[in-house]
């Protein structure tokens, strides 16, 4: 098999790069990094893991995609899509942060794999109902996630002296086990909670637009805004109005300030039995949302991504981001879009996208301890909504019957049970719908009496005059493919049409694409029974490439060569020599 080239994007890149392309390089990057910031924070709280690990994450996995990819603009770092995956095997007593961190590396192993081998056109081949279906039920759940922070709800717990606290909800991992706990626990309701995450969710959606014509402030992204002035609001609150019982990163949290010391975890092969269903998952959605993104920055830069080298890529950052305690990473399509908006054209601009983070988290990370939980929750659930992607849907329920089910089945068992299994029942569902509508494409039918020439393309020699079909001379059409699908179909016509006894069966193979196995077996069996009952047959008009097939199967083995005729005139000739008195009948070699 020949191996990719193994070239990153960055390489071609450095020819011709001067100080202009590294100032918009430079702008682009620091401003991704501050919009990286509040997302990597959220994201690694709402994963069920400390809001360093979602900036480790970042930088990491960031740095690595960049240097290494198959894209100029790609952002990569953590994203909301794995928010679910990752809650579910943190708050798994089984699994926990060990196991998550094997997955990762798993997924990562997978990922380089698929673009080692050249598999990376095969994920665009992913049904579009499956995507979409699984991508809202994830948005969905991430808003659900946030209900208890952005309502401020609390449960009650007993404390090291023995006295009753109230402390931040724990709620189960299963979507209707949470909204049964926010509905007992509603009593719990915190006002100040409610209206910061009120105020935050109205400061992102709306203060954009208002600075819309202020170029030098719109570049800031609403999160970005919405979580500074939550957090203002939330100080002044508690040092001016005494007012308390509003959460923050650090009432809950505390923050380390530095990179961890590489550590590879404790791997053993039961972990990996164990893991890689879940490493699968984590491995297609990061290489779906990865290419998917990159696809997107390719129609907005006229660029042309190199998938297979973006995998790989994206293989090495969630083989490397475990080691230093992060999670899982993929290429991000908000962040990379506003890489490009910034002026990004390099993966130079990823790398100082990188190193902004790292800056942060070494300097500045003391000061996120004071974000309000409720401003973070106001930002996932405008990630949730945008994530939602509602409008697809909304598009897709006025598509085919079939597409629709795959989409509603996808995201129902996304929201009820998980990820996983999600994916494996709505890519087996989109298989099966789809055989099934190559079987209804494929037609067999019966001619009766005579050929009309001018219906047909496949006749030796020009001919005016219609073809009569000798009695005891039975003629089959198939037009499409001759898979597992249809062989049967074919062989219950075969003995249901009232031809019950010819002498001579021809079948037209002239519009089969192709045979599969399944196809052979039956076509072989076929031909052996109709020996048995002295029924010879003819194939007519196959094409080159099933010929072949044929051939390797054995077909000479099992009947004459010159009983596969390449024209019908050609075959009616064959089953008049057959029909006439005294002639052998034939005999399963």
């Amino acid at each position: 098999m020949k191996l990719p080239s193994l070239q990153p994007k960055i390489m071609g890149c450095m020819k011709g790069y001067n100080k202009e392309l590294f100032m918009h390089d430079l702008m682009a990057g620091i401003i991704v990094g501050i919009v990286a910031l509040p997302l990597a924070i959220a994201f690694g709280i709402a994963s069920g893991v400390t809001p360093e690990k979602g900036i480790i994450t970042a930088i990491v996995a960031g740095f690595v995609i960049s240097l290494l990819g198959g894209t100029k603009v790609q952002i990569g770092g953590p994203t909301g899509a794995f928010i679910v995956i990752i809650y579910g095997i943190v708050n798994d007593p089984e699994y926990g942060l060990q196991g998550l961190l094997i997955a990762t590396i798993l997924a990562g192993i997978i990922l380089f794999a698929l673009g080692l081998f050249r598999l990376g056109t095969i994920i665009k081949f992913i049904p579009y109902p499956i995507v979409i279906g699984f991508t809202a039920g994830i948005a969905l759940t991430i808003f659900t996630t946030q209900i208890g922070d952005m309502l401020g709800l609390k449960e009650t717990a007993i404390g090291a002296d023995g006295k009753m606290l109230q402390v931040p909800l724990h709620t189960p991992g299963d979507f209707i086990g949470k909204w049964m706990c926010y509905l007992q626990h509603i009593s719990s309701f915190q006002l100040w909670n409610f209206l910061i995450a009120a105020f935050s969710l109205l400061v992102i959606i709306f203060l954009p637009r208002i600075l819309r014509k202020l170029p030098a402030l719109n570049k800031i992204p609403g999160s970005l805004y919405g979580i500074l002035l939550g957090t203002a609001a939330t100080w002044l609150l508690k040092q001016y109005a005494g007012i308390g019982g509003i959460d923050t990163i650090g009432d809950r949290f505390h923050i380390q300030t530095q990179l961890p010391a590489m550590q590879v975890p404790d791997i053993s092969f039961g972990m990996i039995q164990t893991l890689m269903p879940i490493a699968f998952t984590i491995a297609i959605l990061g290489a779906i949302e990865s290419l998917l993104s990159a696809t997107v920055a390719d129609g907005v830069t006229s660029d042309r991504h190199d998938s297979n080298m973006e995998l790989i890529a994206q293989g090495i950052a969630n083989m490397l981001t475990p080691l230093f305690g992060g999670i899982p990473a993929t290429g991000a399509i908000a962040r990379t879009m506003t890489n490009i908006n910034n002026g990004g054209r390099t993966p130079i601009a990823g790398i100082i996208h990188a190193i902004v983070l790292l800056l942060i988290l070494l300097l500045l990370m003391p000061y996120a301890e004071f974000i309000p939980m409720a401003s973070l929750a106001a930002v996932l659930i405008v990630v949730s909504y945008n994530m939602s992607g509602w409008r697809a849907v909304k598009g897709l329920l006025t598509n085919p019957k079939s597409d629709v089910v795959v989409l509603l089945v996808t995201l129902f068992l996304t929201v009820i049970f998980d990820l996983t299994i999600a994916i494996e029942i709505g890519l087996v569902l989109a298989c099966a719908l789809f055989m099934k509508r190559i079987m209804e494409t494929t037609e067999i039918s019966v001619i009766k009496n005579e050929i009309n020439p001018s219906d047909e393309n496949d006749l030796a020699q020009s001919n005016d005059e219609r073809i009569s079909i000798p009695k005891d001379c039975a003629v089959y059409e198939i037009n499409g493919p001759y898979f597992f699908g249809i062989a049967n179909k074919f062989d219950d016509l075969m003995t249901n049409i009232g031809h019950q006894h010819p002498r001579v069966r021809i079948i037209r193979m002239r519009k089969v694409p192709f045979i599969d196995s399944t196809g052979i077996h039956n076509l072989q069996t076929l031909i052996r029974m109709n020996h048995e009952q002295g029924i010879h047959v003819i194939l007519s008009g196959v094409q080159p490439k099933v010929h072949s097939q044929l051939e390797k199967a054995g077909f000479y083995n099992l009947m004459q060569a010159d009983h596969i005729c390449p024209h019908i005139d050609v075959a009616l000739q064959k089953a008049r020599e057959f029909l006439q008195p005294n002639t052998a009948m034939p005999s399963s070699q």
